[in-house]
């Protein structure tokens, strides 16, 4: 009698394979959401921040226009960076689902501190033009710090670089005043995340 395909051992080659291609089905439950959540951020801070420099600057656009626009982007983008972030890892043991609930909320609590700063400085004598340099940089520090921690968790380089990259652009943003700060968090951190995101794109593609 000889023994089936299915019955019979693996051998060494054979289960090497298999271990690598789990783990390839594994990283992707942690890299397939990445490109949602830079996609979405990319959008967001290339539309967002040119409304606002469209509103500075040209009498067709009302500020409050652009103002909303850009807020209703940022909400839309935590919300889903949120969602996007308590998913990641899930299906998977261990302390991955944990990781990825808290990384989630982060995001949310995160931003609702940032804005409840603003506010705060609002009613202790910001100005206007002050605030116009406070929140693009606030918000492009926080996504900054959280990416960083996120390739910190995944060990992910892309996000590391992406967190340095938002980093630097939410320092030196204010030092061009407005409303040109806007433009470049517009170019340099919307570009920035969506060349972040054609890359994990293409890695998933490749991984599959």
């Amino acid at each position: 009698m000889t023994e089936s395909d299915e019955d019979r051992p693996l051998d060494p080659a054979e289960m090497l394979a298999l271990i690598q291609k789990q783990e390839r089905a594994v990283g992707l439950t942690y890299v397939a959401p990445v490109t949602w959540l830079y996609g979405i951020w990319g959008i967001a801070w290339l539309v967002g921040f040119t409304m606002l420099w469209a509103g500075w600057s040209f009498e067709w656009m009302p500020m409050a226009v652009a103002g909303t626009i850009f807020g209703l982007l940022i909400i839309a983008s935590i919300v889903t960076s949120a969602i996007v972030g308590t998913r990641i890892g899930r299906g998977v043991r261990g302390a991955s689902t944990f990781s990825g609930s808290v990384y989630g909320i982060s995001w949310t609590l995160a931003g609702t501190a940032f804005a409840a700063l603003g506010v705060g400085l609002a009613a202790n004598g910001m100005s206007s033009e002050l605030a116009s340099l406070y929140y693009p940089s606030a918000y492009a520090l926080m996504a900054g710090i959280l990416y960083i921690l996120g390739a910190a968790l995944w060990n992910t380089k892309s996000q590391l670089v992406l967190g340095i990259v938002l980093l630097v652009i939410g320092a030196v943003a204010p030092f061009f005043g407005a409303p040109t700060n806007n433009l470049v968090m517009a170019i340099g951190g919307g570009g920035a995340f969506l060349v972040g995101a054609a890359h994990f794109l293409l890695a998933v593609r490749k991984a599959r």
